[in-house]
């Protein structure tokens, strides 16, 4: 898409109040190393339980699609599909989101982007869909969404969601913006992926006006 494209046509935008909270940073809460070795310490938790409800949605999956196939085997129409889809958890671990040339994982929260919740991992401001396919995820720059900052037009972005659903991303790229002003396309010519963090990097001041966001578009 070229950059004009991304400024023409209707637009969405995220609750202010959303994304001002969420980037406010950690560091207006609790200073000091504790903060990224507490979150790290978060994502390790949840990590387990992402793995816990992802082979539980497979395992559900898998008794779906052998009930249903016995059941309508024999009557079923060509192209049909064989289970219903499973839906995604309102609250906790929901994805998993990974850069492989930077070595990232991060587990995806869903939810209110809570202080608390982005004291251990990334939050879904926004969930794409079929009528909107955007997804917005932030997180605080010193800890989560650090890798942001080292993200490079072309990087490759996969995001895992528990339901055993892949989504492949490439950035495209990048933009500086005050949180009040941030928008989205609401319908872009590829599903598109917001990675939103507060900026500067290594900033002292938290809660500023400035947010890092990186682009990408879905290929697969």
């Amino acid at each position: 898409m070229s950059a004009a494209g991304w400024h023409r046509g209707a637009r969405g935008v995220i609750a202010a109040a959303s994304l001002a909270l969420c980037i406010a940073g950690l560091g207006s809460v609790t200073q000091g190393v504790a903060v990224p070795v507490r979150a790290g310490l978060a994502q390790d938790g949840l990590a387990r339980e992402f793995t816990r409800r992802l082979e539980s949605h497979r395992t559900t999956l898998a008794t779906q699609q052998a009930a249903r196939g016995q059941a309508i085997r024999r009557i079923r129409p060509v192209g049909a599909p064989a289970a219903t889809a499973l839906a995604l958890p309102a609250s906790g671990p929901i994805a998993r989101i990974t850069v492989a040339r930077l070595g990232v994982e991060e587990i995806v929260l869903a939810g209110a982007a809570t202080h608390e919740q982005l004291a251990r991992g990334p939050a879904v401001l926004k969930q794409g869909d079929a009528a909107s396919p955007v997804t917005v995820l932030a997180a605080h720059r010193d800890t989560h969404f650090l890798f942001v900052r080292d993200l490079l037009a072309g990087d490759e972005i996969t995001l895992q969601y528990v339901t055993g659903t892949e989504e492949r991303y490439r950035v495209v790229r990048f933009e500086t913006v005050r949180w009040d002003t941030f928008s989205y396309p609401r319908d872009p010519a590829r599903p598109l992926l917001a990675l939103a963090t507060c900026y500067p990097f290594g900033g002292a001041e938290y809660g500023g006006p400035w947010r890092r966001i990186a682009w990408a578009e879905r290929i697969t």
